[in-house]
């Protein structure tokens, strides 16, 4: 293959995200303002080992006054103090109600099994799922539950705004925006219920109560740690629209602390997205020829006009689309400038993560091992 197929080859496969991108973004639903009229909601957070976040979590809902919320915590067998902080604020707030609960039984991953758990016992038409990590702001239900109405979908997700201290941090957390909106056709998603068009941030999600028990809830998709696009697939699957919503300004979330915490993140559900076996081939080839490839051949720029043109032109597109979702999302600029690093750490975590699951090596999260089927 010769330099200029490659050259073209980038610039191709640089172009779409850019494309897609744009149209994303043009047509993502917006937060709308609160209005007269209170809303019963049922807010639900699964939290294990979160003591030295669930009281802010806590704080933060219990601060929104856009909505009558019941905010339910369920304890997940924590080792920590995470009960007894939950236990405090609830002597203080009748709106507090604290479940706790034994792990999940064999080959059914924490998360889905708490957030049925937290489900079963909620009393809304309206559920909001939030992670113990995730600090709502004001209006912040109101503006899921407006969003709900507005699409006429049964399921809605936003990726909050999200904290990002370390270089690897800025360098991969931003890409969660890059990969949804630059490989999704959102316009594709409303106009189709085909499970291939869902997708969801784990971390915050509206559900209509009726359509959730219907699908079966997160009962599910109780072996997927990937619960954000597990759950909006088995909605479409039962015929339910799902779409996102601009979560920038609602919430904020932080996701990991340090590399090591941050590799093991975003491995740990890998085989479910981007490191699946059937997927993990063609991502690599969108991602690292359309975002790493054009840097490999700046040293052969010199050698033709042309060849130096193309490069150029798909090292401009890759990083305009950066720099635009850093913009929309408010995200780090070093990590517009880190781009190319950034993509090739994601494939190489996502091989990592593939390795790992071959050769049957534990996966453990919150000391708590993962299943392996």
């Amino acid at each position: 293959m010769t330099l200029d197929v490659l050259a073209w080859t980038a610039l191709l496969l640089a172009g779409i995200p850019a494309v897609l991108t744009c149209w994303n973004l043009s047509i993502l639903l917006s937060p709308r303002r609160a209005s007269a009229g209170m809303r019963r909601v049922s807010v639900l957070i699964p939290a294990r080992n979160e003591a030295g976040n669930i009281g802010a979590a806590i704080d933060a809902v219990l601060a929104d006054r856009s909505a009558e919320i019941e905010l339910i915590v369920l304890d997940d067998d924590s080792v920590d103090a995470t009960a007894a902080v939950v236990r405090d604020r609830a002597h203080r707030d009748p709106r507090i109600r604290l479940i706790s609960r034994k792990g999940p039984p064999p080959g059914v991953c924490g998360k889905p099994h708490a957030c049925q758990q937290l489900a079963d016992a909620a009393t809304s038409d309206t559920l909001v799922f939030v992670d113990a990590d995730v600090r709502i702001r004001s209006a912040a239900v109101f503006a899921l539950v407006a969003a709900l109405d507005d699409s006429g979908a049964a399921m809605i997700s936003g990726i909050p705004y999200q904290h990002t201290a370390s270089i690897g941090e800025r360098m991969l957390i931003p890409l969660m925006h890059f990969v949804l909106y630059g490989y999704l056709p959102v316009a594709f998603m409303r106009a189709t219920r085909h499970p291939s068009y869902g997708a969801a941030c784990g971390q915050l999600i509206a559900v209509n109560a009726a359509a959730y028990e219907l699908v079966g809830g997160h009962a599910a998709i109780a072996t997927q740690a990937h619960d954000g696009i597990a759950l909006a697939r088995r909605f479409r699957t039962c015929g339910y629209g799902t779409d996102l919503i601009d979560a920038t300004h609602i919430a904020t979330c932080r996701m990991y602390s340090g590399w090591s915490e941050l590799v093991e993140g975003l491995a740990k559900n890998a085989h479910e997205g981007l490191g699946s076996p059937a997927g993990i081939v063609p991502w690599t080839l969108l991602l690292g020829a359309g975002h790493v490839l054009p840097y490999l051949l700046l040293p052969f720029v010199w050698t033709s006009p042309v060849l130096s043109a193309i490069v150029l032109a798909a090292i401009l597109l890759a990083l305009s689309t950066r720099a635009l979702l850093a913009l929309r999302f408010r995200q780090s600029w070093l990590g517009v400038v880190l781009h190319p690093a950034g993509v090739a750490a994601l494939i190489l975590i996502q091989w990592y993560a593939l390795y790992r699951r071959a050769v049957r090596r534990p996966v453990t999260w919150k000391g708590r091992r993962l299943p392996s089927s």
